[in-house]
């Protein structure tokens, strides 16, 4: 799978996990140069505190684009580390 923005692929794993809709990619995957820890955080009963990442590639931006649970809960701890995507950043299969 590929997390994609403005063209240009800022994740690619084969070990993804789909987990309530979405797909998270292992946190060694992303290409770290396209992004930035945001202060944001959000708290999901579920799953625990999500941290953000503000993401920005060839001076196109996207603030809190994607998201990751350091400590997740015991419900979602097989997405403990793991990032996933929204705000515009496509998720593809690989071809």
């Amino acid at each position: 799978m590929k997390a994609v923005f403005n063209n240009i692929t800022i994740a690619e794993s084969d070990k993804t996990i789909s987990f309530e809709g979405n797909t998270y990619f292992p946190k060694d995957s992303i290409i770290e140069k396209y992004f930035k820890k945001s202060k944001a955080s959000s708290i999901c009963d579920e799953k625990g505190v999500a941290h953000y990442y503000n993401v920005e590639v060839n001076n196109k931006f996207r603030d809190e684009a994607a998201w990751c649970y350091s400590e997740a809960s015991d419900y979602a701890k097989e997405i403990e580390g793991y990032i996933a995507f929204w705000k515009g950043i496509k998720i593809e299969k690989e071809e």
